[in-house]
């Protein structure tokens, strides 16, 4: 049996019941290392914390071992369980589905256990989850890649009168294209977008593109750490953001579409008008 585990989004203690009493049975236990992270994941202890909470070795399956070597994990799922940890919600992220794909196509039998993500936590700014359009990512521009296909989306969500959630770029364990060139992997340092990143490149997509999906001035709510102790949440325009730091990762940056009157209620509390941003 291969169970797939959301793990939450703040510490070891927001799994649930069922997720630990599954890892409590399961001979091997996998946890995935780059599509996300817990709110201690960059901490020195991170890993030892989650082991001494679940009483488990575990072992960091990183993207190269999903996508390339998951016949190690399929294999062992076949003669024992497994457990195969996500941060949030194991359907956060298609890997993850792909995973579940090529594991029933393996003949093996998959159980997920569901946890809180991003794609609900979010709510806690105030933003009626039913009133969000298409999710969009934002990923890091490079001096000969800078893609805008996220542009359309917004534009779309906005004529719609709708918020857009934007996800922004975490890399982790990717290796260097010089590296890559030469045929000998060497990876860079890992790289989280931050909220002020993220809204640049927006504005520089809106400069070029000129089809006056959003400007400066548009509401925004910036995110940070959710479901942390210290979870942040700031609403302001672009501008405003732009001069917020926001601290640790991860980051994500809400697009306001048009807001309900207990919407903007909600967002009048996280609002740089009220002095010192709301936590």
């Amino acid at each position: 049996m291969l169970y797939i585990i959301g793990l939450g989004l703040g510490d070891e203690k927001d799994i649930t019941v069922k997720g630990l009493e599954a890892i409590k049975i399961c001979n091997k236990v996998y946890i995935e290392a780059y599509t996300s992270l817990l709110s201690f994941g960059i901490s020195s202890n991170g890993l030892s914390t989650l082991e001494e909470m679940y009483g488990k070795p575990l072992i960091v399956a990183d993207r190269e071992m999903v996508e390339e070597r998951s016949d190690v994990i399929f294999s062992e799922a076949c003669e024992s369980n497994v457990a195969f940890l996500v941060v949030g919600d194991p359907f956060g992220a298609t890997t993850h589905t792909d995973l579940v794909v090529r594991a029933k196509k393996e003949g093996i039998e998959v159980k997920v256990i569901h946890n809180a993500s991003v794609m609900n936590a979010v709510g806690v700014c105030g933003l009626q989850l039913y009133r969000y359009g298409e999710t969009v990512s934002i990923p890091f521009f490079t001096d000969t890649w800078r893609p805008d296909s996220f542009y359309e989306k917004i534009q779309k969500n906005r004529s719609l009168q709708l918020h857009t959630l934007c996800l922004l770029d975490i890399r982790v364990k990717e290796p260097s294209l010089e590296s890559l060139a030469r045929g000998r992997k060497i990876y860079e340092a890992p790289k989280y977008m931050t909220i002020p990143t993220a809204i640049e490149q927006l504005l520089e997509i809106e400069q070029i593109r000129g089809e006056s999906a959003y400007n400066e001035d548009t509401a925004c709510v910036g995110l940070a750490r959710l479901g942390s102790e210290d979870q942040m949440v700031v609403a302001g325009s672009m501008r405003d953001l732009l001069d917020i730091d926001f601290g640790a990762p991860l980051h994500c940056l809400v697009i306001v579409g048009k807001t309900h009157p207990l919407e903007q209620e909600m967002l009048e509390f996280y609002s740089l008008k009220k002095g010192v941003p709301e936590k």
